[in-house]
């Protein structure tokens, strides 16, 4: 486990640059500095990914009631396709809690709003020093967006994942999915619509952008997302593998994938008949659950013919303090105690990702979790190129999401070209890149 947490690290780095209303304790927007409390009483926690992890932060939260019996904690889901809008409409409104859940994707958004506390200094003078996977921690500096101050407390990393029901592959003979050539005959093999049966479920809905993108920078083998201060998300051999990927839909995929988010398009995977899924490594127990550990594997995202791998950075989720909060002291506590060995460990065995405590990166049930031990040894097998997304853009969220995930569906649809969809969000990007730049002239 020594070799391999050492190359944990380096895996990490890779993939490094890889709810609501006014019933929560913190401020009433952005502004005031809040209070640090007496450092018990209740305290509000936003999980940015409510209803998935519930479960396990049920579990975190009493574990730290119990150890902390003077802290009560008000836990609030937010399901994840709705976190940024419920922290703006919060920010702008009133009603932000003491700690969230807060993703690298739109940590930027939120620090440019200033609602978040600098946390660097507090994790200094904690139990975390120097307990946090190094690459996380400059993910999170890197994603902030504000001269590498740290606002939020790494928690784990995720990885793409393709998801393939063994025993239906088994059955028609069939190789694993293992290169885009291979995934792509797959898709067709697998398919009989007549009878309900498909080679592939493509996400339409909330999140679909995120696969799109990785997906198409997969095919193209093309590794930088900047050349210059111009994006290459509309590079020619991007759209080509796009057209390529979305011609997939209602061919070798349901037509419902339309308006499938992710918890959608999980469950159709894991109670119907379909080949494929494209998630990531999150959605491992809900695959245990529903198939048992024999009739599914998840390998990392599919290589070119020449054996390279190419895959965009997955954003380092973690959790923030906010800066309006007034018991900031309390709030600090339960964020130290759910970033801990045990605790970080704990959650991050349930969602199946790769965790941002040190100790619990050497924790045996990673190497047990085969599409965790997979994806872990395939950014460190020199096979993976990372594509490193802009996650700093404070608007790189809404681009990608709310501004242009309609865009997609009508891209699915046939009423857009691959070309006119990737033109539109690329001149979207190059903007944001401009404005960034600007704001950030030292």
């Amino acid at each position: 486990m020594t070799k391999f947490s050492k190359s944990f690290g380096s895996a990490v780095a890779l993939t490094a640059v890889l709810a609501l209303t006014a019933t929560a304790c913190g401020d009433d927007g952005s502004g005031g500095s809040g209070d640090e409390g007496k450092g018990s009483g209740t305290i509000t926690f936003w999980d940015n990914n409510g209803g998935v992890r519930t479960a396990v932060w049920t579990e975190i939260i009493k574990d730290f009631e119990k150890k902390n019996p003077d802290i009560k904690v008000k836990y609030v889901p937010i399901p994840i396709t709705d976190v940024q809008s419920k922290y703006d409409t919060a920010i702008a409104g009133g009603g932000l809690p003491d700690v969230g859940g807060v993703g690298a994707a739109y940590l930027s958004n939120i620090v440019a709003q200033n609602a978040l506390e600098p946390v660097g200094d507090r994790i200094k003078s904690s139990s975390l020093n120097g307990k946090l996977v190094p690459s996380m921690v400059d993910s999170v500096k890197v994603a902030g967006g504000k001269g590498g101050e740290m606002y939020t407390v790494p928690t784990s990393a995720n990885n793409g994942t393709l998801w393939y029901r063994t025993d239906l592959f088994k059955s028609a003979g069939l190789d694993a999915p293992t290169t885009w050539t291979k995934f792509y005959a797959a898709a067709d093999k697998l398919t009989d619509a007549k009878n309900n049966k498909f080679g592939y479920t493509i996400r339409g809905g909330a999140g679909s952008i995120a696969q799109a993108i990785d997906a198409s920078y997969g095919q193209s083998g093309l590794t930088d997302f900047w050349n210059g201060d111009t994006t290459t998300l509309n590079d020619p051999k991007n759209v080509a593998a796009l057209q390529k990927y979305i011609g997939l839909f209602k061919k070798d995929t349901p037509s419902a994938d339309l308006n499938n988010d992710f918890t959608k398009m999980v469950a159709q995977w894991d109670s119907g008949t379909i080949g494929m899924l494209s998630h990531n490594l999150g959605s491992y127990q809900d695959h245990v659950k529903a198939l048992g550990e024999e009739k599914f594997a998840g390998i990392p995202n599919p290589t070119l013919d020449d054996g390279t791998r190419v895959q965009v950075s997955n954003p380092v989720d973690g959790l923030g303090l906010f800066k309006g909060s007034k018991n900031k002291a309390a709030a600090w506590k339960f964020i130290e105690f759910a970033a801990s060995h045990e605790e970080n460990s704990k959650w991050n065995r349930s969602a199946g990702a790769i965790p941002a405590n040190t100790e619990a990166a050497k924790d045996s049930w990673i190497t047990d979790v085969e599409p965790t031990k997979l994806a872990a040894a395939a950014l460190t097998d020199g096979s993976t190129k990372v594509v490193q997304l802009p996650y700093y853009l404070p608007d790189w969220n809404k681009i990608t999401k709310a501004d242009n995930e309609p865009e997609f569906q009508k891209l699915l649809l046939g009423k857009v070209t691959a070309k006119d969809f990737l033109d539109k969000m690329a001149k979207e990007l190059n903007a944001a890149q401009a404005e960034w730049k600007q704001q950030n002239k030292s």
